[in-house]
């Protein structure tokens, strides 16, 4: 896909007062969203208007909309947080960004706002795109690239040397966190699925245990740290092979205190904060060729609604991020 660029002045004569977006006024399933006319929001102090190009959709959206997030979600609101595009405006004490750059990132800390044609995002929470992707791929990447380096190296705390089982290795999550922990010379043992542990190799695992056919306790023994982005029943077998005082760090659930006690180790939920510095090292990775981005399935901002079957099973999944593309590239 080719970026084309739009001039600034013809980007800001475009901007009107209504723009098309994704809102739930109910909690409940995909039928709830609604794609209706809304003003176009003004940004506030340490934001930006965001002429949006793509946006991403995970499973947090599903939370949102189902009413199952973390945060207060005061209704009525728009969907999405991931997003890629161009800033149209400027908010008052912004520095450091200015009207046409192009950037990417997250929107707020209520992961809310992106399925939209224009998005307001935190400045804290986004960063210069980078150059060598589309918009389509860079809103693949914020939330789940920066989860696995949060996970890894902010929670885990790991360093060269050591030694990480990673589950759900060829996800969305885990391809990232392969690719970090193998970079930063970590010792990587992940789980993945048959038809997915070619890839998983590829990505620089050392050692890829076939969950369908194999016991991750026969391949992993004494590690220091788990990433479990799994959850439930795997989860909690985890913590056999952890070393005493390993980690267990999971982005799904919140693990069992009485496993890790018995154990011996650590265990933590953590929900992603995602920041500019993070995206910025991130941006740096992805431009030198270090670090692969994986597209799962392409679909235009009116068909959202399809993107949350997904989401529910009631749609086949890609294998790779969804992206609602809402410019042509």
């Amino acid at each position: 896909m080719t970026t084309i660029s739009i001039p600034h002045e013809e980007a800001r004569s475009q901007v009107g007062t209504s723009m098309k977006a994704w809102r739930v006024h109910e909690f409940g399933p995909p039928e709830t969203m609604q794609f209706e006319r809304v003003p176009v929001p003004s940004p506030g102090p340490g934001e930006v208007l965001v002429r949006v190009h793509a946006a991403g959709v995970g499973p947090w959206d599903g939370w949102v909309r189902g009413g199952r997030s973390a945060l207060p979600q005061p209704l009525p609101l728009t969907l999405g947080s991931d997003l890629s595009g161009e800033i149209e405006t400027v908010g008052p004490d912004v520095t450091g960004l200015r009207v046409g750059d192009q950037i990417y990132g997250v929107t707020n800390p209520r992961f809310i706002g992106a399925y939209a044609e224009y998005a307001l995002a935190s400045v804290g929470m986004i960063a210069h795109k980078p150059t060598s992707l589309t918009h389509v791929e860079a809103a693949s990447v914020p939330v789940i690239a920066v989860t696995a380096w949060q996970g890894l190296f902010d929670q885990a705390q790991l360093t060269a040397g050591q030694t990480v089982l990673i589950h759900g290795g060829a996800g969305n999550v885990g391809a990232y966190a392969v690719q970090l922990a193998r970079r930063a010379g970590i010792r990587t043992i992940t789980t993945a699925a048959t038809d997915e542990i070619a890839l998983a190799r590829e990505l620089g695992a050392d050692t890829v245990v076939d969950f369908q056919t194999e016991r991750f306790e026969d391949a992993a023994r004494n590690v220091d740290a788990v990433l479990d982005l799994v959850g439930g029943e795997t989860q909690n077998r985890s913590f056999e092979v952890l070393r005493r005082g390993g980690k267990l760090i999971s982005a799904v659930s919140e693990p069992n205190q009485e496993l890790a006690k018995k154990h011996r180790v650590d265990a933590t939920f953590f929900l992603v904060k995602v920041t500019t510095r993070h995206l910025t090292e991130l941006t740096d990775l992805i431009d030198r060729g270090n670090l692969r981005t994986r597209v799962g399935a392409v679909l235009p901002l009116a068909d959202a609604r399809e993107a949350h079957y997904i989401l529910e099973g009631r749609r086949p999944p890609p294998k790779g991020k969804i992206v609602l593309a809402v410019r042509t590239q």
